[in-house]
């Protein structure tokens, strides 16, 4: 269960804990940059800073990215060699016009988060084309390899299909479950969602109460969990797309006196590893929280470092490997060296 939030990376169809970057000297780097950036030698030739263009979103959506954008601020500065902009929404199109933008400006590099998976083709095609190397984090899009130099993410599938394991090893009689989705269309809801689906469809004893968006927000998740309770309907599976609608969903039962957690009528899961939701997990009030690593960016430094001195990125993605916390195993050394 222990990884390690920031040292560990898998390659995709790889080692895991190996970051494969061939630099000019041919070698692999085993551990990425430290957090802060390392010795920021991605500096040009003299002292001209490398102009990049990050594209996240909105750092208030959670406190996962809020700690992913905090990295990428720390690491992406002139004291380690850069010029950096950021522009930040949770709608697609705003995202793909800021990428329009910062390819005119004529960005050396840019980085992308996309919002949604789709549309990402033509603006990644026009950064090729004005010779803007693109590197995408935290979740992928669907365009084609050749677009960009790499992808430094999480693989959301394998979160999904941890958390389903987990909770298909609960060996619960019946699995009547309130499904919280996230943005819709975002990996991070596909992946997470396409695995619950899976196992609803594979067996008789799994139904979803009910399956809605409530976009990250704790007051949407509350409210979803609210209409359930006044209905009427049984339930004992929340599964919430990430800690903030967890914790709305629990503040409904809370409301309501219905009993969660270790010892509660309702397992209660959620992703991302705030500190305070493994807090939650620990003090038995939640049953499972899945882990997203927000710190992305030494590893792109190390992608723009090795082509800055010449090399090339021998692996397409690169994947922040990932572990869970529960409640019958986490410990106060987890937390300490995964949350976020």
């Amino acid at each position: 269960m222990s990884i390690s939030r920031r040292n560990f990376l898998k390659v995709a169809g790889g080692t895991a804990g190996v970051l494969a970057l061939a630099g000019c000297n041919g070698g692999n780097t085993d551990t990425p940059a430290s957090d802060d950036g390392g010795e920021g030698d991605a500096s040009q030739a003299g002292g001209e800073l490398i102009s990049v263009g990050i594209i996240n979103n909105d750092p208030n959506e959670s406190g996962y990215r809020t700690a992913n954008d905090k990295d990428m601020k720390e690491t992406f500065t002139e004291e380690n060699g850069f010029a950096a902009e950021f522009a930040y929404s949770m709608k697609n199109e705003e995202q793909i016009q800021s990428a329009q933008q910062f390819i005119q400006n004529g960005v050396k590099y840019l980085l992308v988060s996309a919002a949604d998976t789709a549309g990402w083709d033509t603006p990644l095609q026009d950064a090729q084309a004005a010779g803007t190397q693109t590197i995408l984090f935290d979740r992928v899009v669907d365009a084609d390899e050749s677009l960009y130099v790499a992808a430094v993410v999480s693989d959301m599938d394998a979160e999904g299909e941890t958390a389903v394991n987990w909770l298909t090893e609960q060996g619960l009689d019946e699995y009547n479950i309130i499904h919280i989705q996230g943005v819709m269309g975002s990996a991070a809801q596909v992946g997470r969602t396409g695995a619950l689906n899976k196992a609803v469809e594979a067996n008789d004893n799994w139904t979803l109460v009910t399956q809605q968006a409530a976009d990250w927000d704790a007051a949407t998740a509350q409210q979803i969990t609210q209409s359930v309770i006044d209905a009427g309907t049984p339930f004992n599976v929340i599964y919430a797309e990430n800690d903030d609608m967890a914790k709305g969903a629990v503040a409904a039962l809370d409301a309501a006196g219905i009993t969660h957690g270790k010892d509660g009528d309702v397992i209660i899961m959620g992703f991302d590893h705030n500190t305070w939701a493994l807090e939650e997990v620990m003090a038995g009030r939640w049953n499972y929280d899945g882990q997203c690593n927000p710190y992305q960016a030494a590893t792109i430094l190390e992608v723009i470092n090795t082509l800055e001195s010449g090399g090339t990125v021998e692996e397409k993605t690169i994947i922040m490997e990932e572990g869970y916390a529960d409640c019958e195993t986490v410990t106060q050394e987890y937390i300490d060296e995964n949350g976020i």
